[in-house]
């Protein structure tokens, strides 16, 4: 049988060698490029930090030349043999040749297929020391229904089955957390496992698209940091929108052996407009960037003389992240599941028992990391929609914190590196009494010389501010700088969450 198999196939290689004439250097190399590319299209050119993508732009006419004369070779052949030929593909591979044309496509669909590979990956009498054949295996599936069902059923059931293997890991890996942050322990260990990285997608006017997978990461204690920078950026002034996605394969058991041209899945996470690269998002430069912030925690550095992208950085919070990136859809983020609040009669209910967690760092170095307990606030304090949570109060000199290290933002490409004065990236984490998440960002925050004097104390130095501001909060921080030391010291620090949160989060009717 084996025997017979491979001279079968050793006659079609050749024919397929004989139709495709003298080999041009690394023509197969590009072909299977182009084939196995996850998008494609007349319109889409890939760019530094992706092999695969750069392989997809070096394709030549050889190829396609090839290409139309095997296309054609095979679909001379009868239904019969390629379903014989596919039955002896794996999942991924089949749903690859599914994408090549509109034939292969319905082919793919089949159920006896299908049903085979759903069998031997959830099969539950399976024995991890006995390998069953294709033959014993469909006996065992026979119970099954497969004519009655439309084409492609049992291909949407083992898609559904392996979607749902993972949501059940993931909710087993995160479900220990971390009193401390009251983040999941091990959300590094479920970046790993799951084979997770980011992809931004740059959309032209036009339509045009460009994909970039991120060249460097640094994992955090609460956040992440993700990096693309190369030579062949698009032209700035073409671009109209940035998607920020995150990439897994799409089965869980790729991870273990990563290739090179692998199917893989695109989770939307946030999309960006990049028309809103005015001097307002500006935060800071240096001679030779300029750096500009796109909420949510999105940095773009643009070079001062090209005025063209060089760099492009996101600051990603560990809450739900490993489910933001893996569950969404390409199109659609992830939608939070419904918070239900716990009910209680305090007069005070949801204004007291906050834990803060707060990070200043850039590129692995800390400035800040403090944890900050049984922090409260009175109904005396709302106002404008938002309440006062006082942190390190201006007036009491003992609360007051110096920030370690001189205060930077590190950027780099593939040519120079840098970095730029009074920025950083900040990450909070912000606890409810019963020590959930309740308002959670990373961010690049920067320095500036505040508009008008605090009406605290007066202190021997200039003054600085930072200010963050979203849909659930404000954070405002007054620094010092103090020659003597060399150091900023932070002498206030005030949350202003937003009732219509608390109301919603606590049930409450501030």
């Amino acid at each position: 049988m084996a025997t017979g198999r491979g001279r079968i196939l050793r006659q079609h290689w050749l024919g397929l060698q004989t139709l495709r004439g003298p080999s041009r250097g690394g023509g197969a190399a590009r072909g299977r490029a182009r084939a196995f590319g996850f998008r494609k299209g007349p319109g889409v050119k890939f760019s530094a930090g992706s092999a695969a993508l750069r392989c997809h732009a070096r394709g030549g006419r050889h190829w396609e030349s090839s290409f139309s004369c095997c296309s054609g070779f095979l679909d001379g052949m009868p239904s019969e043999i390629l379903l014989k030929i596919f039955s002896y593909l794996d999942a991924v591979s089949l749903l690859c040749t599914g994408c090549v044309s509109r034939r292969f496509y319905h082919l793919a669909n089949d159920n006896f297929i299908w049903i085979r590979i759903y069998s031997t990956a959830f099969s539950p009498t399976r024995s991890n020391w006995k390998v069953n054949s294709v033959e014993k295996i469909a006996v065992s599936v026979s119970s099954l229904s497969v004519q009655d069902k439309e084409a492609g059923y049992w291909k949407k059931e083992y898609i559904r089955k392996q979607i749902a293997s993972v949501k059940a890991a993931l909710a087993d890996i995160l479900k220990p957390v971390n009193p401390y942050t009251g983040l999941p322990v091990k959300t590094k260990e479920a970046l790993r496992m799951f084979g997770l990285g980011w992809a931004i997608i740059l959309k032209e006017k036009r339509g045009k698209e460009y994909i970039m997978e991120h060249v460097d990461l640094s994992v955090n204690d609460t956040s992440v940091t993700v990096i693309w920078y190369g030579k062949n950026w698009p032209c700035l002034a073409s671009l109209s929108t940035l998607d920020l996605c995150g990439v897994t394969p799409v089965f869980m058991d790729w991870y273990k052996t990563p290739t090179k041209h692998r199917l893989r899945w695109h989770s939307l996470i946030a999309k960006y407009n990049l028309s809103h690269l005015t001097v307002s998002t500006m935060i800071g430069c240096d001679r030779l960037i300029r750096i500009f912030c796109l909420h949510p925690g999105l940095l773009v550095g643009v070079w001062k003389k090209e005025e063209e992208l060089a760099f492009v950085m996101a600051n990603l919070h560990f809450h739900h992240l490993v489910e933001r990136s893996t569950l969404g859809s390409a199109t659609i983020p992830y939608e939070l599941p419904p918070h239900s609040p716990f009910l209680d009669d305090s007069p005070e209910y949801g204004l007291h028992g906050y834990q803060l967690h707060v990070d200043l760092h850039s590129g692995g170095v800390f400035y800040l990391c403090g944890t900050f307990r049984n922090l409260f606030t009175k109904k005396g304090n709302i106002e404008n929609g938002h309440v006062k949570l006082i942190v390190i109060h201006l007036k009491n000199n003992r609360e007051h914190l110096p920030l370690i290290g001189k205060v930077g933002l590190s950027w780099k490409t593939d040519i120079f590196d840098g970095c730029i004065k009074s920025c950083s990236m900040m990450d909070v984490t912000l606890l409810d009494e019963h020590g959930k998440p309740f308002w959670c960002f990373s961010s690049p925050v920067c320095m500036r010389s505040p508009a008008t004097p605090s009406d605290g104390p007066s202190f021997l130095g200039q003054t600085y501010s930072v200010d963050y501001v979203d849909g659930e909060g404000r954070v405002h921080v007054e620094l010092v700088w103090i020659r003597e030391t060399e150091e900023y010291l932070i002498v206030n620090l005030v949350l202003y969450l937003s009732i219509a949160k608390i109301n919603r989060w606590f049930g409450t009717e501030y």
